[in-house]
């Protein structure tokens, strides 16, 4: 006598409920549920806050943060981190016045130069750690004492006017913002590279297991030193926004601004860990905080009680993303 076992037939398997589909849609794109639900609150709070010049408001406000974080998901993808983006930035505005105002140069030629330096500064930090063996902590970490004295040196600590065509880095075009079309524009550029290039997912190849990604051929070291030029690009970009917005290159610009980046990033779904980000879940990481100094203004909450929440929402991400991958495993 044998034993019969019983398997489900095809008819009477179950597959996930909508619930179970929209608690996994929810757990992947959990800061465009909290963006949304943000969103209904402070409208319910200030039905201002909805309104067409306040939301410009906030894609302008969103765009030199959402422009260095795009960079910096290319660096987080491969596990690495990029603390020098906020001098980086302020170095190629400062370099871009100077040879304006001090080298006669064209006022495109500066804006060429501005981005230039910002991918020359993230070239070097890209060579200290893939050929240096330098942690990216510590390599960025130096690049931004240096670039920030660097910025310094040049403007000899005063501000510098900016060409026109850096200007209009921060006017509009037809009407438009030309910080948002910018914003825009290294957006595509971001998920182009992450999603249609070989150099896109090989970035996800080192971030997953750089070991691995190394013994199966890819050139490791080449591509973290393109990874943290174009890191450097987009912070030269970011720059030329900044820069544009004021008319003026100042020393003091871009404090603080990498670690908004980093939070932008980590908000939007990619893990510090590596081998995960998007440039979609970046964008809306960058906008979220927007929203939330934007709202908190709005209300009239104290600037120190604004860094208290901005804070908090950084920790409440990155212990989502500890969750997801405990989850995952």
């Amino acid at each position: 006598m044998t034993a019969t076992t019983t398997s489900p037939s095809p008819t009477t398997r179950k597959g996930p409920t909508t619930l179970s589909r929209l608690g996994h849609w929810a757990m992947n794109n959990g800061a465009l549920v909290g963006l949304i639900l943000l969103c209904i609150g402070l409208f319910i709070a200030t039905p201002s806050f909805l309104t067409v010049p306040n939301l410009i408001n906030i894609g302008i406000q969103a765009s030199v943060v959402a422009i260095l974080a795009f960079g910096m998901t290319f660096v987080i993808v491969t596990a690495g981190i990029d603390l020098s983006v906020g001098s980086v930035a302020a170095l190629g505005a400062v370099v871009s016045a100077y040879s304006f105002a001090s080298l006669n140069l064209p006022g495109i030629l500066t804006l060429v130069v501005g981005l230039l330096i910002g991918a020359l500064a993230g070239a070097i930090s890209g060579l200290s750690i893939a050929y240096g063996k330098l942690p990216s902590f510590i390599a960025t970490l130096a690049m931004m004492s240096v670039a920030r004295g660097l910025t310094l040196v040049v403007s000899n600590g005063t501000p510098i006017t900016t060409s026109k065509s850096v200007s209009f880095m921060g006017g509009s075009l037809g009407g438009f913002p030309v910080p948002i079309l910018a914003m825009v524009v290294a957006g595509v550029v971001c998920w182009f590279i992450l999603t249609r290039t070989v150099l896109g997912r090989s970035m996800y190849a080192i971030g997953g297991n750089e070991e691995a990604a190394r013994l199966s051929g890819l050139p490791v070291k080449k591509i973290l030193v393109i990874v943290y030029a174009l890191s450097g690009l987009f912070a030269g970009l970011a720059g030329m926004v900044l820069a544009g917005r004021l008319s003026s290159a100042g020393p003091q610009a871009g404090v603080g601004y990498e670690l908004d980046a980093i939070a932008a990033v980590v908000i939007g779904g990619a893990s510090l860990a590596g081998g995960s980000g998007r440039a979609t879940g970046t964008l809306v990481g960058a906008i979220l905080l927007a929203v939330i100094r934007n709202g908190l203004n709005i209300l009239n909450v104290s600037s120190f009680w604004q860094q208290v929440v901005i804070g908090l929402v950084i920790a409440l991400a990155v212990g989502f993303d500890v969750l997801r991958r405990k989850t995952s495993r």
